[in-house]
């Protein structure tokens, strides 16, 4: 029994769709063979768990950064599979430039997700509350976001800074992913859980 619920957390992490990051026509420029042999590759952002990938693309096919493709199961338009998991070190110069752009359009297209997160934060210790780990959050910012969803939950995120002033919730939520990103041995990951 354990290890059907085990196996059926790890088929949840798996992404359906993606964002480009960077598209390689010819490949890695580290790669050996001839520009013929090679095939044409995308490093990719997960849109549900933010994961990094690098897929494998056709031949015909050219996406541009920002676009989405899928990538889950069965027939793929533009992707011919997934090659493998990447780490953030692992991003092309350009991938690491479009990461932060990219990031903020998933983010944008899933406010209401990350609105909620404001609205039902708790506490990780006695000592450290999960707002906290927000970039630029401290105590006394963590206090009156506590205090304002206490009146009423945030509707968006211009609901939250119009009532907590100097708070950014976009800047802060994909500031804390790329953290994430860039940091995968967090000891409390909020948002990035690939």
């Amino acid at each position: 029994m354990e290890k059907s619920k085990e196996k059926m957390e790890r088929t949840e992490k798996f992404e359906d769709y993606a964002y480009v990051l960077d598209f390689l026509p010819y490949g890695h420029v580290d790669d050996k063979r001839p520009i013929h042999k090679r095939e044409p590759l995308a490093q990719v952002i997960g849109e549900r768990y933010f994961t990094l990938l690098e897929v494998s693309v056709k031949r015909e096919k050219n996406p541009l950064v920002m676009d989405r493709l899928y990538i889950g199961k069965g027939e793929r338009d533009v992707v011919n599979r997934i090659k493998r998991k990447l780490k953030f070190e692992e991003l092309t110069p350009s991938a690491k430039k479009e990461l932060p752009f990219v990031v903020e359009n998933i983010v944008k297209q899933r406010e209401a997700e990350f609105v909620e997160f404001f609205n039902k934060a708790e506490p990780i210790t006695t000592r450290m509350h999960q707002l906290e780990l927000l970039p630029g959050v401290g105590k006394k910012t963590m206090w009156a976001i506590l205090e304002e969803r206490k009146k009423e939950p945030f509707k968006n995120f211009e609901d939250i800074a119009k009532r907590v002033k100097g708070v950014q919730p976009l800047k802060l939520v994909v500031g804390r992913i790329l953290y994430e990103l860039q940091n995968p041995n967090t000891k409390y990951l909020i948002f990035v859980q690939s």
